[in-house]
């Protein structure tokens, strides 16, 4: 499995309050965004898998509204988030 379970934790431990935390928003935002990442790469090898094209575009849509309700309640650390991750609007 390309995701292992030190992997996420690194992930929420670097993004989120503590690596068992899980539930927050910025961790769960560097977590999509690795994962799609992860998908992109495997897009660009294999232009017909049309199941992981249509995942894809869900991660994406999940990613765009938590970024969004992050927007809302707290700009700071928004702006913060984006930076490091490397995404741009």
């Amino acid at each position: 499995m390309y995701l292992a379970a030190e992997k996420k934790a690194e992930i929420f431990k670097k993004h989120g309050k503590s690596e068992k935390d899980t539930g927050s928003t910025e961790g769960q935002i560097a977590l999509f965004t690795y994962r799609i990442n992860h998908l992109s790469s495997h897009l660009k090898n294999n232009r017909k898998d049309y199941n992981t094209e249509r995942s894809l575009v869900k991660l994406v849509g999940k990613r765009r509204n938590l970024l969004d309700y992050l927007m809302k309640t707290d700009i700071a650390k928004y702006r913060i988030l984006i930076k490091e991750l490397g995404i741009r609007k």
